[in-house]
């Protein structure tokens, strides 16, 4: 198809019809699909096309001739360079509209399944500050914008913030970011005055140069904070003058750690955390239930809206306390012991054997003692031995990463043949692929989106399958 366009091209009163699901503008001219960044749903705007491919190209708003009746003034300084918060320019009561068709288009398109109609997607109470974790990269020089850019001035400056979309190399360094508590922005630009005023030098991706790597803080409902500095390697003085500046002027963090990655990559499981003062973990707790949260453990990242996806989880479970559960990706168990006093027996397994430590203390700090976990690869684990000794389930809950459940996870199911299945996921798409390779055996009896993350292209989803007799 040759596109009636090519790059540099300036597109005139233009229509923006549609977002796609990595919050970009869908506009067509003469039936070819434009992407465009930033545009909103009925945005009418003066375009430049800055990318071509076989069959889209990609643009810019050069002129807003006539705004969205659904575009509002974003909150962050930020939007627009950094990639996180995608549908801040829309109003939120427009974002869960836009979310729902995410999941209805995913069910139709992947799935190709029956479904009902979808429950009401249920918003977040809080659109900002609510997330509980944020990871930030370090770099040695922070990403300019094109003002900057084409400017004489000379700007050289260290940045801790958030990769730029699609740059491993390249960080956004951030002065406030309204996703989490303003204590997180505290301790960022804390870090970063200390750092610059102690010449601790920040970490270049490219040469793997460089000691200050990432900074990751935590937070509870309950008050408490976690902070985990990454360093590329040891330099002890550096290392102890920064924590000590940090637990002496920021006495609310409770739990503060460090690691030390001589990695090429950043992942932190395989590395050893140690703990430098205050606890090794916080605590959230949940209707009466308390969860310790490690460096490694995954906690949903909306605390609030967690409660409130886990109440919809136990709801589309149907438990009247005499069945048999499995927990898959179970985590640090909170859906597990969440469910445990409607349910005669639940089972959890995860991979991530650190979590799975977690659960077992929380299982044993709560006094539920009908949950039993086990740590492995779920595609290798839930198998006849498994089976036998945890017995058959009544019910499966299932809440895997984005990814989805493995091939083999999902024939392992079908071969169990559980009443129920209530699948939890954060990626709609993936989510209906497996619900359709379930689908001879199972029927779709309600769907329930969830927003755990205003103002970001993302949507949970919960899904009630239930066994064709």
């Amino acid at each position: 198809m040759k596109l009636p366009f090519k790059r540099g091209d300036i597109l005139e009163n233009i229509l923006v019809e549609d977002m796609t699901t990595e919050g970009h503008g869908v506009a067509r001219v003469d039936r070819a699909v434009l992407f465009i960044a930033g545009g909103a749903p009925g945005d009418i705007a003066n375009i430049r096309v800055i990318r071509t491919k076989k069959k889209h190209g990609e643009a810019v708003i050069e002129q807003l001739l006539q705004p969205s009746t659904f575009r509002v003034t974003p909150a962050c300084e930020h939007f627009g360079t950094c990639g996180g918060c995608k549908m801040q320019h829309i109003a939120y009561s427009q974002q869960l509209t836009l979310k729902e068709k995410v999941v209805v288009d995913a069910f139709q398109r992947i799935g190709k399944v029956d479904f009902p109609e979808l429950l009401p997607i249920l918003g977040s109470a809080n659109v900002f500050q609510y997330r509980n974790r944020l990871d930030y990269a370090c770099a040695t020089k922070r990403w300019l914008t094109e003002q900057e850019i084409q400017s004489d001035a000379i700007i050289n400056e260290a940045a801790i913030g958030f990769h730029v979309p699609g740059r491993f190399d390249k960080v956004l360094d951030v002065r406030r970011c309204h996703l989490q508590d303003e204590f997180t922005n505290t301790i960022r630009n804390a870090v970063r005055t200390y750092a610059i005023a102690n010449g601790l030098t920040f970490f270049d991706p490219i040469s793997q140069e460089g000691f200050l790597r990432n900074v990751i803080v935590r937070s509870t409902s309950t008050g408490q904070w976690m902070v985990i500095v990454v360093f590329k390697s040891e330099d002890e003085a550096g290392r102890i003058g920064l924590l000590t500046h940090l637990r002496d002027q920021y006495p609310a963090i409770t739990s503060l750690l460090y690691i030390i990655n001589e990695k090429r990559n950043d992942t932190i499981f395989d590395q050893e955390v140690v703990c430098f003062s205050g606890n090794d973990h916080i605590v959230e707790e949940m209707e009466g239930l308390k969860f310790k949260i490690s460096a490694k453990s995954f906690y949903q990242t909306n605390s609030l809206q967690a409660y409130e996806l886990y109440k919809i989880t136990r709801e589309f479970a149907g438990l009247t306390g005499q069945e048999n559960v499995y927990d898959l990706y179970t985590g640090t168990g909170t859906i597990a012991q969440f469910v445990a006093t409607k349910a005669r027996q639940v089972a959890g397994i995860d991979y991530i054997e650190d979590a799975i430590l977690d659960a077992r203390l929380n299982a044993e700090r709560n006094g539920v003692k009908n949950v039993r976990f086990q740590a492995g690869d779920l595609k290798d684990t839930l198998n006849d031995d498994f089976i036998n000794e945890n017995g058959v389930p009544d019910v499966i809950i299932t809440d895997p990463p984005r990814s989805g459940m493995h091939p083999d996870v999902v024939q392992k199911i079908l071969q169990l043949k559980p009443q129920r299945i209530v699948y939890v996921s954060c990626n709609p798409t993936t989510q209906a692929r497996d619900v359709q390779m379930m689908s001879d055996q199972y029927r779709i009896e309600k769907i329930r989106p969830v927003d755990m993350f205003p103002h970001t292209t993302h949507v949970e989803c919960v899904v009630l399958l239930v066994r064709n007799d």
